[in-house]
């Protein structure tokens, strides 16, 4: 059979699948030497898709899958079979992030995001205790708004050129889809308020 090189949504377009896997179906056939409705098909008729995704991964690696791809085969049978959505995780909440190339230096950013003062201006309205040791190369903080508890915030501050920081913010344990989604344009436009990277001089 000639495999196909198409991308998950183009093979998969008349397929009845809840939601795309993040791997098309002919790398994952590539890798792992069946493609997403066969092994949709081995798993039902093995581990049964109720099994869980610690079970059904570790039938896999059984199968003689490579574990990362086990992993890898068992998030896409949750996206295609409605287990589990673009973004949830294992426990059932939601994970966004969003990025962007801020006019800082890395440990100028970083500054900004452990001094408490600072980073209550950055997120006025919401609280921000500390999760983790002021050290970690990635801070995490817990999201709070009063009483409410919104999920956990940690930031990636990645160095970038001409002395600039690409700045990640990844919001986890959130409760729906829809809280998600919301927070996912949250973080998008509080990034892009952030201050733009100065313009380049003419030379």
């Amino acid at each position: 059979m000639t495999e196909s090189s198409e991308p998950a949504s183009a093979a998969s377009a008349d397929r009845d699948w809840v939601a795309q896997p993040d791997h098309a179906d002919a790398l994952v056939r590539e890798k792992t030497g069946r493609g997403w409705n066969d092994w949709v098909a081995a798993i039902d008729a093995g581990p049964g898709r109720a099994a869980g995704h610690t079970a059904i991964a570790t039938w896999l690696v059984e199968q003689g899958v490579d574990p990362w791809w086990a992993q890898g085969v068992t998030v896409g049978l949750e996206r295609i079979t409605g287990l589990r959505l673009p973004g949830q995780m294992p426990d059932g909440t939601f994970t966004v992030s969003r990025s962007r190339v801020v006019p800082m230096s890395r440990p100028d950013v970083r500054e900004l995001l452990l001094d408490d003062a600072s980073r209550a201006a950055l997120l006025p309205d919401h609280q921000t205790p500390m999760l983790s040791k002021p050290g970690v190369k990635t801070p995490r903080f817990e999201l709070l708004r009063g009483d409410e508890r919104l999920g956990v915030v940690s930031f990636a501050v990645d160095a970038a050129p001409a002395d600039r920081t690409r700045l990640t913010v990844t919001h986890s344990q959130l409760a729906t889809a829809a809280d998600a989604a919301r927070w996912k344009q949250f973080w998008g436009d509080w990034l892009a308020a952030l201050p733009e990277p100065p313009a380049s001089e003419p030379a």
